[in-house]
């Protein structure tokens, strides 16, 4: 579930490397893979075992696979003998960070603090091996930025590297750890490599990706696409809107922004294109509709699991105030597709170019099946790791069913034999899906858990040296207690990160560091600064100059990646105005009296699409310069919390749009 320039290139990675991979080493990934398949799903739905031994059973085995996966040298280098060697060094590596704890995790527990050199020493092992695996799965940038935070743990008086202080602001002081306290902190403890954001990866985030895997090889990935042409197709820019609720749909299940325009786009863009958008509006469309995807419950890619970890709440009630706020981003794009439509004369596919609703959902309705479990049993507040499990099983259980119903009654009405050796084959095959699925959703899951075992060495750092308070007391004399500078701060500051680490990365990073300023010292409410804090982790999926899902949709657009860039900016303006919109109106997410909330909804809804019709100067019709600026103001009027203010600013959009409308139908008479 992440989105970064290597966690992109990383999937390609694999692929290329595919080839050059010898039979063996494959036999191995597969069998790693299901390994821990099979394992996360016993501990999910069977037998949970204790933190400690689950989270370095799921490393190890994980830590494994990057090393199957991607040889040192890169994919487009075969191993060699040298290469193999490493790998082997490193594999057994991974087997003593994780073997260790799981042999000896009683006898470390009692001798807390006093730990032995052998101690030390795989602490050592255990992180040189994460940062390794981490650079082969993630990137290069999420290593540096591990080993940069310890070598601030080693910059101070006492610390190890006590020269490399005097380089250190004075802000940024502190006394220097050595290597005992730093890899006590990073191994044996539960604030660093094995902490929370590890634990957020080897429960809940596992079993999710596992069933976005079986969901992709059972071809709910089309039964979803085909769902949303029958739906909008015959509209304006109906493949473009198709993109919209396909991408809402399938992005939420995925967790990743670059794998939903790589699923969803290889349909939509080619179809947008031909209805007449241009290349790089059709990427712009599908990459700021696939950033939406993370945003979207119930799973948000992995961060509703991590936000409820984080503030201690209900995951069902991180769920429910999501909700809103991810209908009107997506909102946001519908009307920026809907304007261009109407702006450059689109018409809507023909009924015999789109499917029909009836045939789709004949097709593909059990599909739907798991789905409504799924949210079903969140409701009944199950645990998410349990409810990911009882998911998978009624996929498998409905998948089954199907089989059965058709090669029992439909293959034999169609004159197909069925005998032993076609029911031997039939059963070959399906075992062969599940394990192709076992295999995949671990595959999928290797960038995620690294990234955040490489953000937990951040966070034990952090939490170690006091770099969260300094870096409070930074923003907060940057922005001079201004909490919209303070929030421009957070946002350059979750673009910078995003250019190297995944979102989910970003935004344990961020909401360490900024976290505590945004809560104690502007009075943001604790689930709002979460929120905001990871809505502006996706920015570098859609922001120039690195705009990852807006690069993989120009891919397949065949346009400028620049160009795209810039469309899928545009469209994807809600990520960043619904946050502030969070910040200043919170009842519109933790409730309040329902006047109040009907008012904050329906302004919101009001400054998004004036928003949207002022960037494009149409709505109903072309829309005067003059008439554009004056909707700016009436906009951020909507953003200030003063009741004054905020009447003003509707009565002026309403009367602006109000305007249009009746230019519009004046133009049509």
């Amino acid at each position: 579930m992440s989105d970064s320039p290597q966690s992109s290139s990383s999937h390609s990675d694999a692929s290329g490397a595919q080839a050059s991979l010898s039979r063996p080493v494959l036999w191995l990934i597969a069998i790693v893979g299901v390994t821990l398949s099979l394992f996360q799903l016993y501990t999910a739905g069977i037998e949970p075992l204790g933190l400690f031994y689950q989270r370095s059973i799921h490393l190890m085995l994980i830590m494994m696979l990057a090393f199957l996966l991607f040889p040192v040298f890169g994919p487009r280098h075969k191993r060699g003998f040298l290469g193999g060697l490493i790998d082997l060094i490193f594999l057994a590596g991974a087997l003593i960070t994780g073997g260790y704890l799981v042999l000896y995790l009683d006898e470390i527990i009692n001798r807390a603090g006093f730990w032995s050199q052998t101690d030390i020493w795989v602490g050592i092992i255990a992180t040189v091996t994460v940062l390794e695996a981490s650079r082969r799965a993630v990137g290069l940038s999420m290593t540096i930025i591990g080993l940069i935070a310890i070598l601030y743990a080693f910059a101070g008086p006492r610390g190890e590297l006590p020269w490399l202080g005097q380089f250190l602001p004075g802000i940024l002081e502190h006394r220097g750890y050595g290597l005992d306290r730093l890899v006590g902190q990073l191994y044996l403890g539960q604030e660093g490599i094995f902490g929370l954001p590890i634990g957020v990866a080897a429960t809940y985030i596992f079993i999710f990706v596992l069933f976005g895997a079986f969901l992709e090889i059972t071809g709910a990935g089309k039964f979803f696409i085909d769902l949303a042409y029958a739906a909008t197709g015959r509209q304006r820019g109906g493949p473009a809107k198709a993109a919209v609720i396909a991408s809402a749909g399938m992005g939420s299940i995925s967790g990743s922004a670059i794998a939903n325009v790589v699923t969803t786009g290889a349909f939509t863009i080619p179809l947008m294109k031909r209805l007449g958008y241009k290349p790089a509006q059709a990427g712009g469309i599908e990459a700021a509709a696939s950033t939406g995807g993370q945003i979207m419950p119930p799973l948000m890619g992995a961060g509703a699991f991590l936000i409820a970890e984080y503030t201690r709440m209900p995951y069902l009630d991180v769920v429910k105030v999501s909700i809103l706020p991810a209908i009107l981003y997506f909102g946001t794009v519908y009307l920026f597709v809907h304007i261009i439509a109407l702006k450059q004369g689109m018409k809507g596919m023909s009924k015999t170019e789109l499917p029909q609703m009836r045939d789709v959902m004949k097709e593909g309705w059990h599909f739907l099946l798991p789905l409504g479990v799924l949210i079903w049993l969140l409701v009944m507040n199950l645990s998410p790791s349990r409810v990911g499990f009882y998911a998978i099983l009624t996929m498998l259980a409905v998948a089954a069913a199907r089989f059965a119903v058709w090669f029992f009654f439909v293959a034999p009405k169609r004159g197909q034999p069925v005998n032993a050796h076609a029911i031997q084959v039939a059963l070959r095959d399906g075992i062969a899906k599940v394990i192709e699925g076992l295999e995949l959703g671990a595959r999928n899951a290797v960038p995620v858990t690294m990234a955040c075992a490489v953000a937990g060495i951040i966070v034990g750092v952090v939490g170690l040296t006091g770099l969260g308070l300094k870096f409070s007391a930074m923003m907060l004399a940057f922005s001079q207690g201004n909490l919209l500078l303070a929030l421009v701060l957070v946002l350059l500051a979750s673009l910078v990160l995003g250019m190297g680490l995944p979102v989910t990365a970003s935004y344990i990073v961020l909401i360490v560091l900024v976290g505590p300023a945004l809560t104690t010292e502007f009075g943001v409410p604790l689930l709002v600064a979460h929120l905001v804090v990871f809505w502006y982790s996706q920015d570098s999926n859609v922001t120039p100059p690195i705009a990852l899902a807006g690069f993989a949709g120009a891919a397949i657009a065949g346009s400028r990646p620049m160009d795209t860039a810039f469309q899928a900016w545009k469209f994807a303006k809600g990520l960043y105005l619904i946050p502030l919109f969070m910040v200043y109106n919170p009842s519109i997410i933790l409730g309040g009296p329902p006047l109040e909330v009907v008012w904050n909804v329906l302004t919101a809804a009001l400054a998004l699409g004036a928003f949207a019709a002022a960037l494009e100067g149409y709505l109903f019709t072309r829309m005067g310069w003059w008439l554009r600026l004056l909707l700016l103001p009436a906009i951020v009027a909507i953003f200030t919390p003063n009741a004054t203010y905020e009447v003003i600013g509707a009565a002026v959009m309403l009367l602006i749009l109000g305007s249009n409308w009746w230019a519009g139908r004046r133009e049509a008479a």
